[in-house]
C-alpha cells in the first residue's frame, strides 16, 4: 500500500477507536472528573477528524451517479439500521411500545444522514470562492444556534454545525497532510494536545456542546455570547483535529487494513455498547471503573468487528452485497475439495 493510502487508513483506525472507547467511557462521567475530563478531550476532535477527512475524500463529489452512490453507501444502512436499532432498543430497554421514526436518528446513525448532506451541500457552496465558502459554512454553522426546531430531527443540527469541517478537509490537499506529519509540526501538535486536555481540569463548561446537537437555549438564554462560545469551540476542534492527525503513523502497519472497515465498525459497535449499558455488566464497570480495562476492552471491540469475518457476516445488510461472503464460501469449498 502507498504511503497515502497507509496514513487515511491509519487515521480511521484510530479515530474509530476513539469512538469506541468514547461510547464506553460515556457510562462513568458523571462519577468520575478523569472520565468526564478524557471524554470532553476526545470530543473535542475525534469526530470533527473523522468529518475532515470524509469531506478530503469527498472531491469527486461532481463524477456522473456520485449522489446515487453515496445514497446507496449511506442512506439505505441507514435506514436498514435505524429499523434494526428500534427492535433492538425495544428488548433490551423493555420499551412498552416500539418507537419506529426514520426522521429521527439513533444515537450514532446521525453521522450517515449529516455525511450524506455534507456531500450534497456541495453542489451548492463549492460554486462560491474557497473564502466565501468557508464563511458561509461558519456563519451558517454560529446562527443554527439561534433556531430551536433545528435539532436531532434529520439530523440537521449536526449537519450544519459540523459542515465547516467537512469543507475544510475538502479544501485540503495531500501535500497538507504532508506538512502536518512532519516533526517539527507533530512536537507543536503533542504540546497543543497535551495543553487542551491538562486545561480540561480547570475549564467547566456543558459537554453538550461539543456535540453540535443542541441550539443555544439548552445552554441558557441565547445570546452574541451563544455565537461567540460556538465558535471559540470551532477554532479549538480544528486546532485539535489537526494536531491529532499530525500524530498518524504514515506507514503501513497490522492495523493498517483494519481501516478499510471502520464503517462496520462504526454501524456495529453499538450493539454491544447498548447492551453493556442495559445489563448487569455496567454496575461491575462502575464499580471497578479500570481506565486500562476499558481502553483493552475497546481495542478488543475494534479489532473483532474489524475482521473479515464481521465483514462476510454482515456486509449484507451494511453494503448490500455479500461478496466477502462468496469469498469465504469459494475459499472453504477449495480446500474442501483437496
Amino acid at each position: 500500500m502507498n504511503n497515502r493510502d497507509s496514513y487515511f487508513d491509519n487515521a480511521k483506525v484510530f479515530l474509530i477507536l476513539l469512538v469506541v472507547f468514547g461510547h464506553i467511557i460515556r457510562s462513568f462521567i458523571d462519577d468520575s472528573q478523569i472520565f468526564m475530563n478524557i471524554y470532553k478531550f476526545l470530543y473535542t476532535f475525534h469526530m470533527p477528524a473523522f468529518i475532515l477527512i470524509s469531506g478530503y475524500f469527498a472531491k469527486s463529489f461532481r463524477k456522473k451517479g456520485y449522489v446515487l452512490k453515496i445514497a446507496k453507501k449511506l442512506i439505505l444502512p441507514y435506514l436498514i439500521f435505524q429499523g434494526i436499532y428500534s427492535v433492538y432498543y425495544f428488548f433490551i430497554e423493555n420499551q412498552s411500545s416500539m418507537v419506529l421514526n426514520p426522521l429521527d436518528p439513533h444515537w450514532s446513525l446521525w453521522f450517515l444522514v449529516s455525511l450524506f448532506c455534507w456531500n450534497v451541500l456541495l453542489f451548492v457552496v463549492t460554486k462560491l470562492p474557497t473564502r466565501w465558502a468557508l464563511f458561509l459554512a461558519f456563519s451558517v454553522g454560529l446562527t443554527v444556534g439561534y433556531i430551536d426546531f433545528i435539532s436531532n430531527y434529520l439530523s440537521l443540527s449536526r449537519t450544519f454545525v459540523f459542515f465547516p469541517l467537512f469543507l475544510i478537509g475538502y479544501y485540503l490537499k495531500k501535500e497538507h497532510f504532508v506538512i502536518f506529519t512532519k516533526a517539527p509540526v507533530r512536537g507543536i501538535s503533542i504540546f497543543l494536545l497535551i495543553v487542551t486536555f491538562i486545561s480540561y481540569f480547570y475549564l467547566e463548561f456543558d459537554y453538550e456542546w461539543l456535540f453540535g446537537s443542541k441550539s443555544y437555549s439548552h445552554f441558557g438564554e441565547p445570546s452574541i455570547m451563544s455565537a461567540i462560545t460556538r465558535l471559540g469551540f470551532y477554532s479549538l476542534t480544528i486546532i485539535t483535529s489537526i494536531s491529532f492527525l499530525s500524530l498518524i503513523p504514515r506507514n503501513y502497519s497490522f492495523y493498517t487494513e483494519w481501516g478499510t472497515r471502520t464503517f462496520y465498525v462504526y454501524l456495529l459497535h453499538g450493539f454491544i455498547i447498548q447492551y453493556i449499558r442495559n445489563s448487569e455488566l455496567l454496575d461491575w464497570m462502575k464499580d471497578y471503573q479500570s481506565l486500562t480495562f476499558m481502553i483493552v476492552l475497546s481495542i478488543l471491540l475494534t479489532s473483532t468487528l474489524s475482521t473479515n469475518f464481521v465483514k462476510a457476516v454482515t456486509q449484507p445488510f451494511i453494503e448490500l452485497q455479500a461478496s466477502t461472503f462468496r469469498y469465504y464460501i469459494r475459499n472453504f469449498t477449495e480446500k474442501s475439495v483437496r
